[in-house]
């Protein structure tokens, strides 16, 4: 399993997706998809569209990864996990085939997903790529919408040592004539979309350059932000259950692409969309984004892990009220650990951990190399312990957080 051992089980091509789907009858036509792709973003993305898709009254499957608690996280239909009974008779159902062709963990789940949307008769289905995009095993579709939040620094060992490289990687995720929408472009990586985008005659629409934040507050545990669209004159107002400031990006590409699938003939209306935002973690069971577990002290759980997700997390530490900052963070070995650190603030109270997969940087090695760049704390193997003993020592004016892996905060218990 990738989630277990890293690069050694992703396979760079569709071949063993598209026998399997054969095999099955190719399930993945029997339903419309929307296709999202990102360094980060993507999953909240994809619950929020979902979300709204279910609330305008659609079927709606949801695949996602990777799970926090429980592998059925990744396969839901209208915010309902797959059941078990599904998952034992799939799997014994393909046994010979998976004995012939050997295929990977991402390709027998994105298999099955296909196979429970078609069997539910979704539909729509949102469809989440787990690792960039072109020979991704979800990539055998052709969606009605293309999606991609952003690119980043993440995977440069898989998907390229440049983001120019990044972005042709989830550009593979574009269709011929499929329209795609993009959240956030930089100077080098738009050239890439604008070309792609034209070879595949795919209409290209730029979140950023449809709408802007105007403005933004907390409110109640809520984030409400204020949207302008170009050539309107009336803002509006949108509140979501997804407090982090990061996620008025991944606002404007959900209502760019909100407002790409009415054109596509979908019936949404703005009332879905509102309800949607405000219920997205109650209707899909989204976790683990800037997600508040407790109060006085705040503890905090967050997934974020890259360079860019880090990032998002300071300027949102920095915005936060506190008093002192505890932060407890284990990551896994094949992350750009040395540029999350530098990014890291040197006042905080450092728990270092480690989640209970093969792949986690062990936390001894962890606290050496933070040590390097001035933060200092304490080994605390496991992460709920180290919750326990932050909480012991803070002031219920501080703030706690923990982040650096998704299995880390797979592993946190939030209650």
């Amino acid at each position: 399993m990738y989630s277990r051992i890293g690069a050694a089980a992703f396979k760079k091509d569709l071949a063993n997706t598209i026998t399997l789907c054969e095999y099955l009858g190719n399930p993945h036509k029997e339903f419309k998809s929307i296709h999202i792709a990102g360094t980060n973003g993507k999953g909240s993305v994809s619950h929020m569209l979902a979300a709204i898709l279910q609330t305008a009254g659609y079927k709606t499957g949801l695949y996602t990864s990777p799970h926090l608690k429980d592998f059925r996280e990744r396969i839901k239909v209208n915010g309902n996990e797959i059941n078990e009974k599904f998952i034992i008779d799939f799997t014994e159902k393909i046994k010979p085939l998976i004995e012939e062709i050997e295929p990977s963990f991402f390709e027998i789940t994105v298999a099955m997903a296909f196979d429970y949307f078609a069997e539910q008769k979704v539909d729509v289905a949102v469809l989440e790529v787990v690792l960039g995009g072109r020979f991704d095993s979800t990539n055998i579709i052709t969606p009605e919408l293309s999606v991609i939040t952003n690119i980043g620094w993440d995977h440069m060992n898989i998907l390229g040592d440049s983001l120019e490289k990044i972005a042709y990687e989830k550009a593979g995720i574009i269709k011929s004539g499929v329209p795609v929408v993009i959240g956030e472009t930089l100077p080098e990586t738009k050239s890439i979309f604008d070309t792609i985008a034209a070879e595949m005659n795919a209409p290209l629409h730029l979140a950023t350059e449809e709408r802007n934040v105007a403005g933004w507050e907390w409110e109640k545990h809520e984030l409400i932000v204020e949207v302008a669209e170009q050539g309107k004159t009336d803002h509006k107002k949108y509140h979501l259950d997804l407090p982090g400031i990061y996620q008025s990006k991944n606002l404007l590409t959900v209502l760019g692409a909100c407002s790409v699938i009415k054109e596509l003939g979908y019936k949404i209306n703005e009332e879905d969309i509102r309800h949607g935002l405000q219920k997205t973690k109650k209707i899909t069971g989204l976790h683990g984004r800037w997600e508040i577990i407790h109060e006085n002290p705040t503890i905090i759980l967050d997934v974020g892990h890259n360079e860019d997700g880090i990032k998002q997390i300071i300027q949102q530490i920095e915005l936060t009220k506190h008093h002192d900052l505890h932060i407890i963070i284990g990551m896994v070995k094949d992350k750009e650990i040395d540029t999350v650190l530098s990014l890291l603030p040197h006042s905080a109270n450092y728990y270092f951990t480690q989640a209970h997969i093969p792949r986690a940087l062990p936390a001894e090695t962890l606290k050496e190399k933070a040590g390097k760049f001035n933060l200092s704390g304490k080994i605390v193997i496991d992460v709920n312990k180290a919750i326990k003993e932050a909480k012991s020592k803070a002031h219920k004016d501080d703030l706690i957080l923990v982040c650096g892996s998704v299995f880390l905060v797979g592993e946190a218990n939030s209650s």
